[in-house]
């Protein structure tokens, strides 16, 4: 959830204690400052345990007992992934916690001591005094089936990337001991190739092997698209291949590795995608963004990874810049400077977006119309890239409506938006 700069303002009264924390791997550093800016107490240095997290709930319900001052803002940097622990743990409980942009505790820190000295213990001020003044966003921390989520595409994310190393090292392999192959089968994933792949077949096994057999094991494995042809094709590039003479025996070893890994990794990544479409279905709106033409289930998936909980938005606009995808301009007196995207956001969810938006404007109508909209129109004409970014900031305003409300998506309401559509609909 995030507010305006006026209500962040609002929420620092002479009721407030500010607490500023360092966070890092092993320990993290307190600072404790009052609406003034004013420290209050000696700095506190907490060890990443859970005697160390107690230790600063206590010190903190101390300073609120002792100074009267009863409502307490815990602020902290998003370092990494090492925040998350300490900020869970004072949300159960029940303390306020938000986070400061690292960006601003760097242009801050010289504020008030003209020093570029960087530490632990100046941090934690620096950081106090950004939440003093306004300048922080409450965190989004997903709980139940959004924890659920998040950490299923972090898996994801990881399978993918783990069969896209897998990939690059199998043609790493042919390129070496093979390069022909891939003239023969355009695809070593087809079925054919895969199971050809797996039994080891580099270019003096296929020369050994009579055609009769090699037909044999490709039907084993497929029983389409691959006959006698495609088989003397083969046994005339392991002819005349190029590839390496030596080392063969563990090459094959090195092949039957790496098409067992992508095997197995291809099956755990379709079983997670299994899981979390099971998941999402539950989510209030998911079924509606998943029924317009264009959206996948994985989609919708990775979208309430990155977002969370629709109910802590007030405004689509909040996703938007969530994204990084709100518009930054540069402009001064007369000068006016090129207008783009601020990119400060989860890139995941922007990359997402941007990704399910170039489909749409290719098969759903709607989507379709409105990127030609975008693209010919008489005044500000958009690229190709900014059609796509702005069909990205339309989908999660569309998104927002559907999973709030719970409605479904209406191509004509979408086109009625947009003026110059309107009126051409109704000319037709």
């Amino acid at each position: 959830m995030d507010f305006t700069q006026n209500k962040r303002l609002k929420q620092i009264t002479e009721n407030t204690i500010i607490i500023g924390v360092d966070v890092a791997k092993y320990k993290h550093v307190a600072r404790a400052v009052d609406d003034r800016g004013v420290d209050l107490v000696k700095r506190l240095v907490i060890k990443n345990t859970a005697e160390g997290f107690t230790e600063l709930v206590r010190w903190a319900e101390s300073l609120s007992n002792e100074l009267n001052r009863t409502h307490i803002i815990i602020g902290m940097e998003p370092t990494g992934h090492y925040w998350l622990n300490l900020a869970y743990f004072l949300k159960d409980r029940g303390l306020k916690v938000v986070l400061v942009n690292p960006m601003k505790v760097k242009k801050s820190k010289e504020l008030d001591d003209d020093s570029p000295t960087k530490n632990d213990t100046k941090d934690a001020k620096v950081i106090a005094q950004n939440v003093r003044d306004g300048r922080f966003h409450e965190p989004t921390l997903p709980e139940d089936v959004y924890a659920e989520l998040r950490e299923g595409m972090r898996l994801h994310d990881m399978i993918q990337e783990d069969l896209n190393s897998i990939q690059a090292q199998m043609h790493n392999l042919l390129d070496r001991y093979f390069p022909e192959f891939l003239t023969v089968f355009k695809n070593w994933t087809g079925k054919a190739a895969l199971h050809l792949l797996k039994q080891g077949y580099l270019p003096n096994k296929i020369i050994d092997t009579s055609e009769d057999v090699l037909l044999a094991e490709i039907k084993s494995a497929t029983q389409r698209a691959v006959g006698l042809k495609r088989v003397r094709e083969l046994k005339q590039a392991a002819d005349s291949t190029v590839g390496i003479q030596v080392g063969l025996n563990m090459a094959q070893e090195e092949l039957r590795y790496l098409v067992d890994q992508y095997i197995h990794l291809n099956q755990r990544l379709l079983t997670l995608e299994e899981s979390l479409e099971e998941l999402v279905i539950h989510v209030p709106g998911a079924s509606e963004m998943v029924a317009i033409k264009g959206v996948s289930s994985m989609t919708v998936v990775a979208f309430f990874a990155e977002v969370g909980d629709l109910s802590n938005y007030r405004d689509p606009r909040q996703i938007i810049k969530l994204a990084g995808l709100n518009l930054t301009m540069n402009q001064s007196g007369t000068h006016h400077g090129s207008t783009r995207i601020s990119k400060r956001g989860r890139k995941r969810l922007r990359s997402v977006l941007y990704q399910v938006a170039i489909p749409l404007s290719y098969h759903n109508p709607a989507f379709k119309q409105l990127h030609g909209y975008y693209r010919n129109r008489p005044n500000n004409p958009l690229t190709g890239k900014q059609s796509f970014i702005a069909l990205s900031r339309k989908l999660i305003k569309i998104f927002y409506v559907l999973g709030t409300h719970q409605c479904s998506f209406s191509e004509s309401k979408m086109l009625d938006d947009i003026p110059v559509l309107a009126k051409s609909k109704e000319v037709a």
